[in-house]
């Protein structure tokens, strides 16, 4: 299948002379759009609901009031936990220049948020038309601003490193130490815990973290109790959970959700 196709199955036919084209859909728990790509930069905004994007590079978990930005022609998937409600910017390519070339999870503020709704009850803005060419900007220099957010895990790729990140990703709650899950993966502690960090950036213990996090808050989207989320996701005690979960958003799993 053509990229052109791709592009016009996933969001809509791209008009060029728009500067940014919207897509207002809701998805029931459980669905996956597959692997696509885009042409365009894509702010990707869940309103109601957790999505999980995945790249060849890593996976980012969208709770509400986040969104991930996706740069043009990174080929990603969608997986849904609880019903979604996505609001997608596909924004002409590299017109927000401030944003990097990978994908990011950020905040989305209040003013954001509602530029964000607003653009896709309009469906299309183009800068020719003076009152979309100033919500444009708006939202562009709201985009110069946004803090990103750590809910990121990036992929590791070496053979060794990749078999241990398996066991873990099949099975967040696992409750085995590295050297017992290393017993079984044809490589050394030493050697895994070097890997991760050379591959991803962290430790093979906050490489994990990240994990148990990303799927406790899964679980709870999938309507879990905090209890439950936090022990099937490997963590020792509820409260172990709620502080790593503040850690990351600055408030308690139960009162974010119910927000």
């Amino acid at each position: 299948m053509s990229r052109k196709r791709q592009e016009q199955i996933r969001g809509g036919r791209t008009d060029v002379r728009r500067q940014i084209t919207t897509l207002t859909r809701d998805y029931r728990a459980g669905h996956i759009i597959p692997l696509h790509v885009h042409e365009r930069d894509q702010l990707v905004y869940a309103s109601r609901g957790v999505m999980t994007v995945r790249t060849r590079n890593g996976t980012w978990v969208v709770p509400p009031n986040r969104a991930v930005w996706i740069p043009a022609n990174v080929e990603h998937t969608i997986a849904m936990s609880g019903l979604v409600a996505m609001r997608t910017l596909y924004v002409k390519a590299r017109l927000a220049g401030s944003l990097p070339r990978e994908c990011r999870v950020i905040h989305v503020s209040p003013l954001l948020r509602e530029l964000v709704l607003h653009a896709c009850a309009c469906g299309s803005l183009a800068r020719k038309k003076k009152a979309e060419g100033n919500l444009i900007a708006v939202i562009l220099d709201q985009l110069k601003t946004v803090q990103m957010v750590p809910l990121q895990l990036l992929h590791v790729a070496d053979a060794r490193s990749l078999r241990v990140a398996r066991v873990l990703m099949g099975n967040p709650g696992d409750c085995r130490t590295l050297a017992e899950i290393c017993k079984r993966s044809g490589a050394s502690k030493r050697t895994v815990e070097r890997l991760f960090v050379q591959e991803t950036g962290l430790t093979f213990g906050k490489w994990r973290q990240q994990l148990r996090l990303m799927q406790a808050m899964r679980l709870l989207a999938n309507g879990a109790k905090i209890t439950h989320a936090a022990l099937e996701a490997g963590y020792s005690t509820p409260s172990a959970f709620i502080a790593m979960f503040r850690k990351a958003l600055g408030t308690t799993p139960g009162a974010y959700f119910r927000g």
